[in-house]
């Protein structure tokens, strides 16, 4: 077998463009920064919105995954609001000796208990992005709810008090900001 100097040029050109193409493929895979990134608060090009990112792992009906990640992804949005959290520790501790105190007995149970509930009607909230690891099996979805959607929604809001009402109006910009500095206090906040 007799090959020209053109052939073997060509072959390797072959080769080479198919191990850039592996290499872009494998450089490019990969989650999108917004995975990784996770829930809260963020201004891109003076678009202020918060952002909930939610996931769910080993759900085979991939319509039912989907509904999951992006339910879960409204609830993380929901928890920048209002949030409740209860905890309860309970800790025992016991020693009992026998007879001549030469034996004892120890028992000890710690037990603990948190509850977390969040209540809140947003009005406005939409996916803006999905992603599948297939690898994992995992189906994330990113929620969006702008500031000045929310700031409407608030607005005509009849289930929450006009208290309430009144006081986001008046001070919206300001609860934003506090809210994006509490964001980047994080560890790899904004």
């Amino acid at each position: 077998m007799n090959l020209s100097l053109h052939d073997m040029r060509q072959g390797v050109i072959r080769i080479g463009g198919f191990a850039l193409v592996a290499f872009f493929l494998v450089a490019c895979g990969g989650p999108p920064n917004w995975v990784k990134e996770g829930s809260g608060v963020l201004n891109k090009d003076d678009s202020k919105s918060i952002y909930g990112v939610g996931a769910v792992t080993g759900v085979k009906n991939e319509p039912l995954a989907w509904e999951t990640a992006e339910n879960r992804a409204r609830a993380e949005l929901a928890k920048t609001f209002r949030t409740y959290t209860a905890y309860l520790m309970q800790d025992y501790a016991a020693s009992t000796a026998a007879g001549n105190f030469t034996k004892s007995t120890e028992e000890q149970n710690v037990e603990r208990a948190v509850k977390t509930f969040s209540a809140v009607t947003l009005n406005g909230v939409r996916p803006v992005d999905r992603y599948k690891d297939d690898d994992a099996s995992t189906y994330y979805v990113l929620t969006k709810l702008s500031f000045e959607e929310m700031k409407e929604a608030l607005q005509q809001a009849q289930e929450l008090d006009a208290e309430v009402r009144e006081f986001v109006r008046k001070n919206a910009e300001k609860a934003f900001k506090k809210l994006e500095q509490e964001e980047a206090k994080r560890p790899g906040g904004l």
